[in-house]
């Protein structure tokens, strides 16, 4: 007798927005918000040459302030190469068209994995544990939503996949993301921060905390602390810490400081 087995679902790449700050607008504010994701999204991949793909995403989900879909994962080098930057100009030109509004932050977040038409799977919940990450909300919180509108976060496995290929991206470089540890509820695993237009090194400890680069990553972080003012209170739940790795190992340490306002 045969031993009897499954086909593995299809591969997709999954693609999840979510907004910043959503419950403290008014119910206009909601509506328009929640109106708005879904062009932004096509006008960005379409900019980012995928609209025919995108025309035929699998499993879309709108739940009000956030967008979730499936897309045959040929496209990964297109969603992390050039989509956050075509989000980013999109999201600037709703500014410019309506400057009386609240600018609209995005985070947003790229998987991949075997699932089935329906979206139900683990790839889906992993999808989730990563926009739900506190880095990209402590970040946005932080930054001037004029300027800063579009933080992405992709897992190791999209990292690597497009990355390791050698496709061609558009011009984005591996460097521009920022290797990170996410952990939310019972998920650990590590991903990658991107910020359109942003040099991760501009982040460096040496102009925000000076540390001894040769010292080991436990003995930097301490040395970090103890150089802050002697007054300072201890980081705060949330502190998000990241880690710039290089040819030569451990380069650089960035340590943000807890959010405010997060949703």
């Amino acid at each position: 007798m045969l031993p009897s087995w499954e086909p593995l679902w299809p591969y997709r790449a999954v693609l999840a927005v979510d907004a910043r700050n959503f419950s403290a607008l008014d119910s206009k504010g909601m509506q328009q918000v929640n109106s708005d994701i879904l062009p932004l999204l096509s006008e960005a991949l379409s900019a980012s040459n995928v609209s025919a793909q995108w025309q035929l995403r699998v499993f879309g989900q709108h739940a009000g302030d956030s967008y979730v879909a499936g897309m045959d994962p040929e496209v990964l080098p297109a969603l992390v190469g050039c989509f956050p930057s075509a989000l980013r100009q999109a999201l600037g030109r709703r500014r410019t068209d309506a400057p009386a509004s609240t600018p609209l932050q995005l985070r947003v977040s790229i998987h991949v994995g075997p699932l089935p038409h329906t979206g139900l799977g683990v790839p889906m919940v992993h999808t989730h544990r990563l926009l739900d990450d506190d880095a990209l909300r402590t970040l946005l919180n932080r930054a001037n939503p004029e300027i800063t509108n579009t933080a992405v976060i992709i897992s190791q496995r999209v990292y690597e996949d497009v990355f390791e290929s050698g496709c061609v991206n558009g011009d984005v470089l591996p460097d521009q993301f920022m290797r990170h540890l996410v952990k939310v509820k019972k998920f650990q695993q590590p991903a990658y921060v991107h910020i359109p237009g942003f040099d991760w090194r501009l982040a460096d400890p040496d102009i925000f905390e000076p540390v001894d680069a040769a010292e080991p990553a436990a003995k930097q972080l301490e040395a970090a602390a103890s150089a802050s003012a002697p007054l300072a209170a201890a980081p705060a739940p949330g502190t998000v810490n990241f880690t710039h790795h290089g040819t030569d190992g451990v380069q650089a340490y960035n340590h943000f400081g807890a959010g405010r306002g997060q949703r």
